[in-house]
């Protein structure tokens, strides 16, 4: 007979089922755990199972009984981990104000759960675990007064690993760094007042490898960051260089220098002697076309306004002067282009005053111009107020030409008293009285005139 080989169970019998004939023909082994024993044979039938019947068990006593009704002490639940801090470990739910009334879904989230990120909230919106009144929404869904916003648990942040602290690498020699530290003439906890020599440049560029920005490391002193530079000074401008401690000083005396209530004083020497001892010069300023911006010139049309005040010191002759500069404005080489353009360039600058910028006999060549004085206020309260010594070839020159070094700190114009004297009191007095007593004879003039007609 073709078709399957015969089932181990017997001839005629196919795989998993038998061939005929009743439940008892088959072998013990071959009974299912489930199957039922003939009736009438071997040993009495018992009571069923797997049927729906349960199996007999004998009636327990009523004490046993009533002990076995009483329901067991519950375990105790394993507690709970405690959750990082602000972390939910639950649905959360919130109600829509009226205040939150049709703004979009990831706006909500900006306004009462900011800690969420946006990518969290997408996140949630793919997955199905962000919903509004039981309907799935998405970051860009308006919200109604009144609706239920469902929002998961809050997901720990990883800790972030601890990052090493980085270690400044100082890149200078011992020389670099006492002669940075010689230079300073202040310090406290948010400023730094340097004494910079002629030469050396604030900032590096093109063959210029020497500079104030490069020693910054050397006065780094008790403080984690290196000092920062908030204005700057000519290559071969000496002086008073102020320089920030932290980032919060550096926005402060950047405020003060932007919104003038820094006051800077210079000294210079100038070619000739001003006809008017206290001028301000007022002319505009742009850069020179044809220079890459390295000199600036006076242009009426599309320069930059610019103003400088100078006061004459005191006078050589009419071969010099030693004067007093205050920049009311910032331009590029302001003082000096304001002193050239007036006809008195300073001693020693010849890109703008040409061969004649230079005086004869032992008198330098070098620049004469010396930042003299910084006023700002501290952005602890009180102010930074420094003078800086003359360099050497500026303090032989004014010493050849024979000026007195104790005139030269005039003061600053809020400085001045201006509480008016006994005597300027009584030159007001007479001044008033004599204007009353002109006004009173011109009334008499003109009630004794001819009437007209």
């Amino acid at each position: 007979m073709k078709g399957r080989p015969p089932a181990k169970g017997g001839a005629g019998s196919r795989a998993g089922k038998p061939s005929g004939g009743r439940p008892s023909d088959r072998k013990a082994s071959d009974r299912k755990p489930g199957d039922r024993k003939p009736a009438g044979r071997g040993k009495p039938a018992g009571p069923r199972k797997g049927d729906g019947d349960k199996p007999f068990r004998p009636k327990a006593p009523a004490a046993a009984k009533s002990a076995a009704a009483k329901p067991a002490a519950p375990k105790p639940a394993p507690a709970k981990a405690n959750p990082a801090k602000g972390v939910s470990l639950d649905v959360r739910q919130f109600r829509v104000k009226a205040d939150d009334d049709g703004i979009r879904l990831d706006r909500w989230f900006q306004r009462h759960l900011p800690d969420v990120g946006f990518n969290l909230v997408s996140r949630w919106s793919r997955t199905g675990q962000l919903r509004v009144d039981g309907a799935r929404a998405a970051p860009g869904d308006r919200i109604v007064e009144g609706q239920i916003i469902r929002v998961p648990p809050a997901e720990a942040k990883p800790e972030a690993a601890e990052k090493p602290k980085r270690v400044r690498v100082i890149d200078l020699t011992p020389d670099e760094i006492a002669y940075a530290q010689e230079m300073v003439i202040h310090r406290d906890d948010q400023a730094i007042v340097i004494n910079k020599p002629p030469g050396l440049a604030a900032q590096g560029g093109t063959k210029t490898d020497e500079h104030v920005d490069k020693l910054l490391d050397g006065l780094l002193f008790d403080a984690e960051s290196r000092p920062k530079l908030v204005h700057r000074l000519d290559k071969d401008t000496s002086g008073a260089l102020l320089l920030a401690r932290s980032s919060r000083s550096a926005a402060h005396f950047a405020k003060a220098f932007s919104s003038r209530t820094a006051r800077k004083v210079y000294w210079a020497l100038v070619m000739g002697v001003p006809s008017i001892e206290d001028g301000m010069v007022e002319l505009p300023l742009a850069k020179q076309p044809g220079t890459g911006g390295e000199k600036m010139h006076v242009d009426q049309e599309e320069g930059l306004p610019a103003r400088s005040r100078y006061r004459v010191i005191e006078r050589a002759g009419n071969r010099a002067a030693w004067v007093e500069l205050q920049p009311y404005t910032g331009r590029t080489h302001q003082l000096r282009v304001h002193m050239a353009a007036i006809g008195h360039p300073i001693v020693g600058d010849g890109k703008y005053g040409g061969k004649e910028a230079f005086l004869s006999g032992t008198i330098s060549r070098k620049m004469h111009l010396h930042a003299r004085r910084i006023r700002v206020d501290h952005p602890d309260g009180g102010r930074v107020d420094v003078m800086a010594d003359l360099p050497t070839h500026f303090a032989n020159s004014l010493h050849e030409l024979g000026f007195d070094l104790t005139l030269g700190d005039m003061p600053l114009d809020d400085e001045i008293d201006r509480t008016p004297t006994r005597e300027d009191e009584k030159r007001f007095a007479r001044q008033h009285a004599k204007q009353v007593r002109k006004d009173r004879k011109g009334e008499r003039r003109s009630r004794g005139g001819p009437k007209k007609g």
